[in-house]
C-alpha cells in the first residue's frame, strides 16, 4: 500500500464524493482500513468479496493483506480509480459492475470466500439476511461487515435486551455474532449521523431437524408482537401453544425473554408435529 497515492489524492483526481443516495460514507485511515481487513484472519490467498468498495479504502486493505478480491461496485464513476488499484496488483482484482441485490455472487466463486465490506447503509441489511438464509452449511467462510451501531447491536443482541428480536436469531441460530470493533463516525467522510461497528459472523452447524421457514415464521409472529404474552402473540402459528407447553416453556413470557435455543427447540418440536407431503 506504500507505493499507492493516498486515497484522498485519488478521489480529488477523479472528482469523487460520497453518494447520499447510494447510502456511501468513505474511508480513509489505512490503519483502520487495515486492522478490518485483519478480522477475519489470514488472508494470504484467500478469496474475498467486497461490496460497494467505493474508490478502494479497504479493497486496498484487503489486496495489501494478501486476499484475492471480487468487488460489486454499483456507482461507475469509482470504476476508473478501482481499475488502477488493479493495474498495481494484477491478477488479484476482479471488479463487477452492478447491484450486489440482484447479482448472484454465490456464482462468482468455486470455493467458499470471505465477505467483508463497508456495506452501503441503504442495502447493508437486506444484504445481511440474503447471505444468513443461504443454504447450510453457506457459501461464505465469514462476514466481516460495517453497519450502523443500532444494526450491529441488533445482530448480537442477547435475550433481554431491547435490541434483541428476530434479527438475533436468525444471526446466533446456526452462526456465531460478535462486534468486532467499533467506529465513530468521525472515521467517515463525510461524518454520518450514526455511530457504526464491524460485526463478525462465523457460520456453525445447523441444528438438526429445524427449518428456516419455520424458525422465521415463528419468531415473526412472536417479535410482531414482542409486548404480548407468547400465548397471545403465538396464538396464530399453527402448533405453537401445544409446543410451548412440551417444550416447558411458560405461556406468559414475552419474546424478548426467549433465548434464541428455546426458539430453535419450538420450530423442531413444530418441524416433527408437522405431516410431511410424499
Amino acid at each position: 500500500m506504500s507505493d499507492l497515492p493516498p486515497l484522498r489524492e485519488v478521489i480529488a483526481r477523479h472528482g469523487l464524493s460520497a453518494s447520499k443516495a447510494l447510502g456511501q460514507n468513505f474511508l480513509f485511515d489505512a490503519q483502520l482500513l487495515a486492522r478490518i481487513a485483519a478480522i477475519p484472519g489470514d488472508l494470504d490467498g484467500a478469496e474475498v468479496l467486497e461490496v460497494g468498495p467505493g474508490p478502494g479504502g479497504l479493497t486496498r486493505a484487503l489486496l495489501a493483506a494478501g486476499a484475492r478480491v471480487t468487488a460489486i461496485e454499483r456507482d461507475r464513476r469509482c470504476l476508473p480509480a478501482l481499475a488502477e488499484l488493479g493495474e498495481v496488483y494484477p491478477d488479484r482484482l476482479k471488479v463487477i459492475e452492478g447491484d450486489a441485490l440482484e447479482i448472484d455472487a454465490r456464482a462468482l466463486f468455486d470455493g467458499a470466500p470471505h465477505i467483508v465490506s463497508n456495506l452501503p447503509y441503504n442495502v447493508g441489511t437486506a444484504l445481511f439476511v440474503g447471505w444468513l438464509s443461504a443454504d447450510w452449511a453457506p457459501w461464505w467462510r465469514s462476514l466481516t461487515l460495517m453497519f450502523q451501531r443500532e444494526v450491529a447491536d441488533r445482530i448480537v443482541a442477547a435475550p433481554g435486551n431491547d435490541a434483541y428480536g428476530r434479527l438475533a436469531v436468525l444471526a446466533q441460530w446456526r452462526s456465531t455474532a460478535r462486534i468486532a470493533m467499533p467506529v465513530h463516525r468521525s472515521a467517515f467522510t463525510p461524518p454520518p449521523k450514526v455511530m457504526s461497528a464491524v460485526v463478525h459472523v462465523v457460520p456453525g452447524e445447523a441444528p438438526a431437524g429445524v427449518a428456516l421457514k419455520t424458525l422465521e415464521r415463528l419468531t415473526a409472529a412472536a417479535f410482531g408482537q414482542r409486548r404480548k404474552m407468547l400465548r397471545q402473540s403465538l396464538r396464530g402459528v399453527t402448533g405453537a401453544l401445544d409446543a410451548l407447553e412440551a417444550e416447558g416453556i411458560d405461556a406468559t413470557r414475552r419474546a424478548e425473554t426467549v433465548s434464541v435455543a428455546e426458539f430453535v427447540r419450538l420450530a423442531r418440536r413444530l418441524d416433527a408435529a408437522t405431516p410431511r407431503s410424499g
